[in-house]
């Protein structure tokens, strides 16, 4: 059975808008921001170009990649696949207004400067022109905005706490890059080893082996700076990649297990279930009777 093509409005209000794009066999898609919005761009397939009106450029943007731009005047901007395959995004605009009223730059300096920051367009990009990637966290949220079924002022409230969430992982995202020359290089090279390597079955002496340091100030340091072990972050990592791909069908349990670093699947299930709450056969078995009612 041929895959339809998805598009359209997922949730409106008064405030915040969200646009889901989904077409195997795409041409140009158009999006609009209105006047005076901030506008979260998630890429969800590679290879996409962006042409902005409002600044003559294009945008190359790889699978999982997002900026959050604040547009004063209304403006269009056209997406397409650069290899005519997938084009796959989500939209989300937010008025001034609201954020105003969620920032509070009235309040103090600090809470001014991340308002001013965002109209600055200061979210856009991590390195350069680089956009940043999406957190393991933010797939998650953007799936559970597409599954929530319950409409009227619980979908309302779901989705602004979501949209929080999402807000807070940002500025995270950009704090951390921000502060990272100040960060000794040590826990750095730990984390960016671990965030690599998470799905392996790996433990504090292969990361001393790849970068040349005694285990013990691996774990003492990673823990002094990120305050979690090396375990718990692994852990936590892993858990999140394993509950957004539950939710698929057609991977076996064991599969999500192996691919989520665990050699045995009655490991994985302690480790999911002391997580969630839940085992992830019974997760799943939720999930299917939501997507069939």
């Amino acid at each position: 059975m041929t895959k339809q093509p998805v598009k359209g409005l997922l949730f409106g209000s008064e405030n915040i808008k969200i646009y889901l794009q989904e077409d195997l066999h795409p041409g140009k898609s158009r999006i609009t921001e209105s006047k005076s919005s901030f506008n979260l761009l998630f890429i969800l397939s590679g290879h996409v170009v962006l042409e902005a009106e409002d600044c003559g450029t294009d945008f190359l943007f790889d699978k999982n990649q997002y900026i959050l731009h604040y547009s004063r005047k209304k403006s269009t901007a056209e997406l397409w696949s650069e290899r005519c395959e997938l084009l796959k995004y989500i939209h989300i605009q937010i008025n001034y207004a609201y954020i105003s009223n969620l920032i509070r730059p009235e309040e103090n300096k600090e809470n001014a400067d991340i308002l001013e920051g965002m109209m600055q367009n200061q979210y856009m990009f991590l390195h350069q022109q680089t956009p940043p990637l999406m957190t393991v966290e933010m797939h998650i949220i953007l799936k559970e905005i597409i599954s929530y079924s319950k409409k009227g002022i619980l979908q309302k409230l779901f989705v602004e706490a979501e949209i929080i969430r999402l807000l807070f992982l940002i500025f995270e995202q950009f704090s951390e890059n921000s502060t990272a020359d100040k960060i000794p290089k040590t826990p750095l090279m730990i984390k960016k080893f671990i965030d690599e390597n998470y799905c392996r079955n790996i433990k504090a002496e292969d990361i001393g082996r790849s970068i040349g340091i005694n285990q013990n100030k691996i774990r003492k340091e990673f823990k002094a700076h990120y305050h979690r072990t090396v375990s718990n972050y692994m852990a936590e990592l892993r858990m999140l990649k394993a509950k957004k791909m539950i939710t698929d069908q057609e991977i076996m349990i064991k599969e999500i297990a192996i691919e989520c670093g665990y050699e045995y699947v009655q490991n994985f299930t302690r480790a999911f279930k002391k997580k969630f709450s839940v085992s992830p056969e019974k997760l799943r078995m939720g999930h299917s009777t939501k997507k069939t009612t």
